[in-house]
């Protein structure tokens, strides 16, 4: 572990963001990513989303400098399971037992059931970044040891943070999603006249089912929904995890309460059937990307899942200039929709030196792997070749 400079700061570790205003929290470098607002994590902590009920606990880490200025954060959670994270640790946990050793609780840097890219050390936009960045990072490591917890991940990184989490010895660990970029389009045909013809006609055939089902879908934004539609919504949500076995978080208050706070951030795609809502799809955007997260229905129609999670997605990024969709965690079946094999990354630091080897080695052999299966999943691509 490399060593970072912290003289001169005072360190918090708070379980609530409530105890910090919300412009001086957005101020550093999260303010326009929808996550990682004050708003969307605090409304978690508020809206029975996290806890004892799911296991995370909120453990945010804050540097101050002795005037009172919040210069570097933190977004943290103490963990005993690993729900709601999307970057898989079964394999080490077991490895912990078999060491007899104890794996959880963990210390997670990530947003609750959100496997979106984006910042994590967050930092102000007037102070040095680097070393900041390095700070904040030794920092979770020592409180690793100090509580006396085994392991500490920061999931979904993007460039600049994975960069300096590997310049402090984190083992990187290498992820694949499925992730559209605009090439500056200039409609949806104009997307699609990218495709092979084939690929081109299953598109147009299944965007065509969802009219002829008599079907009518448009994007409503976050100020646009009332509670009633709210309501609606949460019931879709409940009903998609309990068709999956799954365990629904968060509660109709907290999609209440984001959308009123988040407003055009929040996009919601609704479809309905004679007037009356039978399916709906929840995004929610940053200046230059929209990540889809959730998605629920009445029951089953030809198409409309396509249509709703990824098509007017796409429409709803060419129309608006935003550069990237990110649709949520895996299905290669978003390969052939124009959705293609992008790394991810997460960092692990393991407080225990016997385990610490064994865990980098293993990141270096998965990331082999995940390597030369991305490049076969490129061969799935629906785009001519050129």
């Amino acid at each position: 572990m490399a060593d970072a400079s912290h003289a001169a700061l005072e360190l918090l570790i708070i379980d609530a963001l409530d105890h910090i205003q919300p412009p001086e929290w957005d101020l550093l470098g999260g303010g326009d990513h929808p996550f990682l607002s004050h708003a969307f994590l605090s409304a978690l902590e508020r809206h029975d989303c996290l806890g004892s009920k799911f296991g995370w606990y909120p453990r945010h880490m804050i540097l101050r400098e002795s005037d009172g200025t919040l210069v570097a954060a933190l977004p943290l959670y103490a963990k005993t399971n690993n729900y709601g994270e999307f970057v898989f640790d079964w394999a080490w946990e077991q490895a912990w037992q078999r060491s007899g050793l104890r794996y959880y609780p963990k210390l997670v840097s990530s947003i609750p059931y959100t496997p979106a890219t984006g910042p994590r050390l967050l930092v102000h936009p007037q102070r040095d970044a680097g070393t900041l960045r390095q700070t904040l990072i030794q920092q979770a490591v020592e409180f690793t040891g100090s509580q006396g917890l085994s392991t500490t991940h920061f999931l979904f990184t993007d460039t600049e943070d994975t960069q300096a989490l590997r310049e402090m010895g984190l083992a990187l660990r290498m992820g694949c999603q499925y992730h559209w970029r605009n090439d500056g389009y200039r409609d949806f045909d104009d997307f699609l006249d990218c495709f092979s013809s084939k690929k081109r006609k299953n598109v147009k055939r299944e965007r065509r089912r969802v009219q002829e089902q008599g079907l009518d879908v448009r994007i409503l934004h976050g100020d646009e929904v009332d509670d009633a539609l709210w309501a609606v919504f949460h019931r879709f949500y409940l009903a998609t995890f309990e068709r999956k076995f799954g365990i629904p978080t968060l509660t109709l208050d907290f999609f209440r309460e984001t959308a009123r706070t988040l407003g055009r951030q929040v996009i919601m795609v609704l479809a309905e059937e004679d007037d009356r809502p039978v399916a709906a799809a929840l995004c929610y955007r940053s200046r230059d990307t929209l990540y889809g997260r959730y998605w629920g229905c009445e029951r089953d129609y030809d198409g409309l899942h396509f249509e709703a999670c990824y098509y007017q997605g796409i429409d709803y990024c060419i129309r608006h200039g935003l550069d990237r969709f990110e649709p949520g965690a895996q299905g290669e079946h978003k390969i052939s929709r124009g959705f293609l094999p992008t790394r991810t990354w997460s960092a692990h630091w393991v407080d225990n030196a016997g385990l610490r080897g064994p865990v980098a080695d293993f990141c270096r052999r998965e990331e082999a792997a995940m390597r030369e299966q991305c490049e076969q999943l490129m061969s799935l691509s629906p785009f001519r070749q050129t």
